[in-house]
């Protein structure tokens, strides 16, 4: 009797095991059609689409994994198309930016050739290419700098040298430019020497198209330069008292091809404070710009000294 009891109560533990391990075995193939829907979902294109378990669920890791691996690839596919769009807006600008001057070029030109002015007038208009050619030719030394900085190819050369000094070098050959502009300028650079790595090409491009914002843009009249130390850092501030930048656009100035409609930035190519912001980084240093309407800006490089 004993037996007999013994077994019945044996077949149904195994019967309910049984039942419980079909249920689970029966929820997990529920669990897995659903993902497998979701997935093929999901190859189809729809990125958005995740895939929801139970907290005691067994694929509950699964299907996390699975949103995650969703999620990146949709953020990805978000940055490609923002990537996209944004190197259309700049073919776009940049096939502006190159036939603007050449065909301004190309009508004083044929106005000269084709016999259309002459005199003074020829001088003013010869002149006047001239300027445009210059211009041209800035352009796409900036636009093949950008390239090659946009792909990693760019190769630098430092070596310690004493920061100050080379500055003041740098400014030397902007004063008769400023003076011929009635640009007036202050600079502060103290005695001693400040030691670090710098490559001479890449730290003289930084200063020279902040320079040349400034010159070409802010609409104002003078230019202030000083260099400080705190601890092991140097900072150079390049200020103007110009027209300055609204709010809404100073965060986007070092992005390139930043279109916006302040005529600060409106007449460039935006590529000049991108370079900028791409040569100081090279050199493991910081760039930040603080402007308001009316009150200049003011473009703040970090750079560490070396040890």
């Amino acid at each position: 009797m004993n037996c007999n009891l013994f077994l019945f109560a044996l077949l149904c533990l195994s019967m309910i095991c049984a039942l419980f391990f079909a249920v689970k075995l029966w929820q997990t193939k529920q669990s897995l059609s659903v993902i497998k829907e979701a997935l093929e979902d999901i190859k189809a294109g729809n990125l958005n689409r995740r895939v929801l378990a139970k907290e005691n669920d067994r694929t509950k890791q699964i299907c996390h994994d699975i949103n995650m691996i969703t999620l990146n690839n949709q953020t990805q596919f978000i940055r490609q198309q923002q990537s996209e769009a944004s190197y259309k807006r700049l073919m776009t600008s940049l096939s502006h930016d190159a036939k603007t001057p050449l065909a301004s070029l190309v009508g004083y030109l044929e106005a000269v050739t084709g016999g259309l002015v002459t005199g003074e007038e020829k001088e003013a208009y010869i002149l006047i290419a001239s300027e445009k050619a210059h211009q041209l030719k800035g352009f796409i030394e900036s636009l093949f700098e950008w390239v090659k900085l946009d792909a990693g190819e760019q190769t630098y050369h430092f070596e310690q040298l004493d920061l100050n000094e080379l500055t003041r070098s740098i400014i030397a050959d902007w004063i008769p430019t400023w003076e011929n502009s009635h640009f007036k300028y202050e600079i502060e650079i103290p005695e001693t020497e400040y030691w670090m790595d710098i490559d001479i090409h890449a730290y003289t491009r930084i200063l020279n198209n902040l320079f040349q914002n400034i010159l070409k843009h802010s609409d104002g009249n003078r230019l202030t330069l000083r260099i400080t130390e705190e601890e092991s850092l140097a900072q150079i501030e390049v200020s103007d008292n110009g027209i300055g930048i609204l709010p809404s656009s100073l965060p986007h100035i070092f992005e390139r091809m930043y279109q916006c409609d302040d005529s600060r930035l409106a007449d460039g190519n935006g590529l000049g404070l991108a370079i900028v912001k791409e040569l100081v980084s090279a050199h493991k240093g910081k760039i930040k710009a603080e402007s308001a309407p009316s009150a200049g800006v003011t473009f703040t490089i970090t750079f560490r000294k070396a040890l």
